[in-house]
């Protein structure tokens, strides 16, 4: 008889091939994205052909937009769109004005500003140059002389003017990417597009809850932005009404795995009234998507929400998902299972990714065994048709929503819908893809919705330090787009093609976690305490150090006589022992001290690479016996497991540290005859002397 597949079954399955493929290798992950994509030559040579052609008619438009002219003049492949980027980022966290002079001195006085001038066919990028050239020759260091001397009293009287113009830039240029202040008047400055046939997804601007007082304001905030939205909701097609996007970290201050279940209790029913407010007023609810670490919470979040009785009817609600997470595809694979066990319509919306390089760095830092993201942008974008062909698939159950501003991925969604170009939508920026997508609104009846940041002005700054950053690189296409040094079809090549091409699907040029250090030493391992599979693994490890196994603690000396062993409790579990320490005795301490001289002769006799490769071999040892460390940490100090996960860390990468130190001090005690290496603490951490 054959197995019987529920819903409930299937979902259940797809979220452990979720979990299985979080860090999964990119080459086999790679493979299965081009078969799924299932393109022929005869396809990717057309749609790249598709893509050339709408290059060309952006270049050829009269009105190229802002982003696309600064980002081809100041992009993050010079070194003064680095300076813009660093100055821009950092005046989010400058507390004073001095410092505030000091950075714009740092950042914008030691660049040539002036080999920019008349670039750009953009006034206003042109305008910024004249800025910055002028204050950077303001800000130049004094020179001899009359000159110098002036130079200097127009600096001195001139950077509070500096500081106040370079601010109103930096609020200028974010305001070119945030529609509006508040929803109304966002919705009066957008209504010129939406004459031309666009609608908007409104995103409320602000950072994470770091708070309960935050989450209660942000979620009142998405509350209000929802009834300012309801009167303009007048279609009774819910693709033809503004939508508005969630964050669920504004919701809650704690909105993580080790917070599991007040997390899941609290979002789902905080997001459920939102959700209930926007379907009563019919339009559209997307919740973002966020860090990799939170997806898997995110989905039992989701499920809760959809399931409620309440949502039924309505095919508003939707999901955004991020194609460079290599569980991007099983998690559209999920939501059409989702769709299907409680019999709704929802939407999602396909994006690329927004925290690359926070999700690279992480993993390094943290020491894991792989990264959740692609490590080439080529292979993100096969992710990205590939899951597009799977949106495509699913259009029975989900309205697909694909947020991009690539002409190569446009060309593909449109190659691969069909003569079907309703069933679906596309979705870019505001202040970003307008010439791109002006072109296609010419050439095809497609949908196309424009996301819509809305806030006041001491939220944009990190908001439009976040869009830069994305597409400031030279690599991306929105800095290639009006570059004409870059042909057509070379932006436009298909990224199927060139991704296979590639000697190894993983980026050479990044360092793997354990690599972090380079040739110097091996990173410490690390657990990663936001994956469910790892959590498991931990809890197994574990197990068997748990109560009532006990620890005892006793001295090692051949000296006679002892103490009394004292008990050693749970500070988080008073009720548990946790083993027992027997301190040594006067004799035996006495005993310890001549053992501990005698050694010392001995191991300072012994060659450096024998002692370095002690200290190496104790860090390997600690890696392999963690579990029994975590678990001591945990029942006699009361450790958080992120905290037993550092503490092992820590020592593990002391001992490879020193072990280095030693090496390297013995090649310069050789050269120099005795060197003393200096430990972090400022104490000598050994003495070498030469020959």
């Amino acid at each position: 008889m054959a197995e019987i597949v529920t819903p409930s079954t299937k979902m259940h399955e797809i979220r452990k091939e979720i979990r299985q493929k979080f860090r999964a290798d990119e080459s086999e992950l790679l493979s299965e994205l081009v078969a799924t994509a299932a393109l022929s030559d005869q396809d990717k040579a057309s749609i790249s052909a598709k893509a050339a052609h709408l290059v060309r008619s952006v270049r050829g438009s009269s009105e190229p937009a802002l982003m696309e002219n600064f980002l081809a003049e100041y992009g993050l492949s010079t070194r003064e769109g680095v300076a813009l980027m660093c100055l821009a980022e950092a005046l989010l966290r400058v507390p004073d004005n001095t410092t505030i002079d000091d950075l714009i001195q740092d950042k914008i006085a030691p660049h040539n500003w002036s080999k920019h001038l008349g670039n750009s066919n953009s006034f206003l990028v042109n305008a910024s140059t004249w800025g910055l050239m002028f204050t950077g020759q303001v800000l130049e260091p004094e020179n001899q002389g009359l000159v110098g001397t002036l130079r200097n009293i127009v600096r001195r009287l001139g950077e509070p003017v500096i500081r106040v113009a370079v601010g109103q830039a930096m609020k200028e240029m974010g305001a070119q990417f945030v529609l509006g202040r508040t929803i109304k008047e966002a919705y009066e400055r957008g209504n010129k597009m939406i004459q031309r046939g666009y609608t908007h997804s409104f995103d409320m601007l602000g950072e994470a809850a770091m708070t309960e007082v935050d989450a209660q304001r942000y979620h009142g905030s998405y509350a209000q932005a929802i009834a300012s939205l309801t009167p303009y909701c007048t279609k009774s097609d819910i693709r033809d009404n503004p939508g508005i996007s969630v964050k669920l970290s504004a919701l809650h201050p704690r909105y993580e795995v080790a917070n599991h279940k007040e997390a899941v209790e609290a979002l789902s029913a905080r997001t459920l009234q939102l959700a209930m407010a926007a379907k009563a007023a019919n339009m559209g609810f997307n919740i973002d998507a966020e860090e990799s670490e939170r997806l898997d919470i995110s989905l039992d979040i989701i499920e809760k929400i959809l399931a409620s009785d309440q949502l039924e009817g309505w095919d508003g609600f939707g999901v955004v998902v991020q194609a460079y997470g290599k569980r991007a595809a099983s998690t559209l694979d999920w939501l059409y299972a989702l769709a299907e066990r409680y019999d709704r319509k929802i939407m999602v919306r396909l994006v690329k990714g927004a925290y690359w390089d926070t999700e690279i760095k992480k993993v390094q830092v943290e020491g894991l065994s792989d990264y959740p993201v692609f490590t080439r942008k080529t292979n993100t974008d096969v992710s990205y048709i590939a899951c597009s062909r799977k949106l495509l698939d699913m259009r029975d159950r989900i309205y697909p929503q694909f947020a991009t501003h690539n002409a190569h991925s446009v060309a593909a969604v449109m190659h691969m819908a069909g003569s079907d170009v309703r069933s679906f939508e596309f979705q870019r920026l505001h202040g970003m893809g307008d010439t791109l997508y002006a072109v296609l609104e010419k050439e095809a009846d497609t949908r196309c919705r424009i996301y819509a940041p809305v806030g006041q002005h001491s939220d944009l700054l990190a908001y439009l330090v976040r869009r830069l950053l994305e597409n400031g690189a030279n690599s991306s296409f929105v800095n290639q787009i009006v570059d004409p040094d870059i042909a057509p079809e070379e932006i436009a090549k298909d990224p199927i093609d060139q991704a296979t091409a590639n000697s190894s699907a993983f980026n050479d040029g990044i360092l793997r976690p354990s690599e972090l250090f380079g040739k110097q030493r091996i990173n410490s391992k690390g657990w990663d305490v936001q994956d469910y599979v790892t959590l498991e693994n931990y809890n197994k490890a574990t197990q068997k150090f748990a109560s009532p196994y006990e620890w005892h603690g006793l001295p090692l000396t051949p000296a006679q006589g002892t103490n009394e062993p004292k008990v050693v409790i749970n500070p988080t579990y008073p009720d548990e022992k946790v083993g027992s320490i027997t301190e040594a005795t006067v004799e035996q301490t006495q005993d310890a001290i001549s053992i501990a001289v005698e050694a010392q002769q001995r191991w300072a006799k012994t060659p450096v690479q024998e002692r370095a490769n002690a200290l190496l071999k104790t860090a390997d040892l600690m890696e392999q016996h963690s579990e029994e460390f975590f678990m001591l940490l945990r029942r006699e100090a009361g450790k958080s497991i992120r905290d037993q996960v550092g503490e092992v860390r820590e020592a593990v990468d002391f001992l490879r540290y020193y072990a280095k130190e030693a090496k390297h001090c013995e090649k310069e005690t050789e050269a120099r005859g005795v060197i003393v290496c200096i430990s972090p603490w400022n104490f000598p951490l050994a003495i070498f002397t030469g020959q």
